[in-house]
């Protein structure tokens, strides 16, 4: 049996008889099924959170494996992740069949090599690590390969896909499937599909920083200041997050060197830079552990 995606959908049997404005609607009335779609597997992908959470405090890896559509959403996933919260770079890693070179240009073949999956997994993936495959159809060769062999390495695995009843299922230590049933185009799973697959990671690498303590309040709080603007945005984020001016907050990034959590946790518990650095280091960068620390109410939220 195929996978739901390519099923036709009997909204959209007309497409081509349709005016450009009834397209787009239909597309758009399609498109505004997947957030419900998502929320019915929620407590997967905070499963899932939690299995990458454990993985990298052990100093383990995430790794994403995918072709198409799905393997690009997880390279431009990994890529964003540096930028906007200052993980390190081998916190995650993403594998595409075909390579970099998949990126832009098809590489379809390279999707149907199980062995190429299974290659990639035994040269990079490790007992601890954690493995999320990604397949709209749920049977991609290239990510069934990856995910046998990152088991039988001791990582654990899960499969993000569009098909409920993918026979994988079993294979895995999670099972995210996001019904969203057939396409708009049949089989085009650049669209509900990924669009899915772009919402499921969304919501789990920003769970990960989040309980990685990347996030204070629903603040970025790990950025690099690189240029002009990120610096600007370093003094709007520690005066939202403090409640001091703008020139006390200058006054205490120049004194933690630019460090911002650091200037944070100095300006709300009013402790010296030293001390406050001191106290993220217990806490393992937690800046409300830190707080905690300083304030010596273990209670402290």
């Amino acid at each position: 049996m195929g996978s739901p995606t390519e099923s036709r959908n009997p909204d959209s049997v007309d497409l081509d008889l349709m005016s450009t404005r009834d397209v787009v609607r239909v597309i758009n009335d399609a498109d505004r099924t997947v957030p419900t779609a998502v929320a019915a597997v929620l407590d997967e992908i905070a499963a899932t959170v939690d299995l990458a959470v454990a993985a990298i405090r052990s100093g383990c890896r995430v790794h994403y494996f995918g072709a198409g559509t799905s393997g690009r959403l997880g390279v431009l996933d990994v890529a964003e992740l540096p930028p906007t919260f200052n993980s390190p770079e081998d916190w995650f890693c993403a594998h595409l069949a075909g390579g970099q070179n998949a990126v832009f240009r098809p590489v379809e073949d390279a999707e149907d090599k199980e062995e190429g999956g299974a290659r990639e997994a035994v040269e990079c993936v490790r007992p601890g690590d954690l493995v999320l495959g990604l397949a709209a159809s749920g049977r991609t060769p290239y990510v069934l390969g990856a995910l046998r062999a990152a088991r039988a390495a001791g990582a654990g695995t899960v499969l993000v896909t569009a098909d409920p009843d993918a026979a994988a299922a079993t294979g895995v230590d999670v099972f995210i499937a996001v019904d969203t049933g057939p396409e708009v185009v049949t089989g085009s799973t650049r669209m509900k599909a990924a669009t899915a697959q772009k919402l499921v990671l969304n919501a789990f690498s920003t769970a990960v920083m989040v309980r990685l303590g990347r996030v204070y309040s629903n603040l970025m709080i790990d950025i690099v200041a690189t240029n002009a603007k990120l610096r600007g945005r370093m003094i709007s984020i520690l005066e939202e997050a403090t409640g001091y001016g703008e020139e006390a907050c200058r006054q205490a990034l120049a004194a933690t060197d630019g460090d911002l959590k650091v200037a944070l946790v100095a300006l709300v518990s009013g402790a010296s830079v030293a001390d406050a650095r001191g106290a993220l280091g217990t806490s393992d960068g937690l800046v409300r552990g830190a707080l905690a620390l300083l304030s010596g109410d273990p209670g402290y939220r």
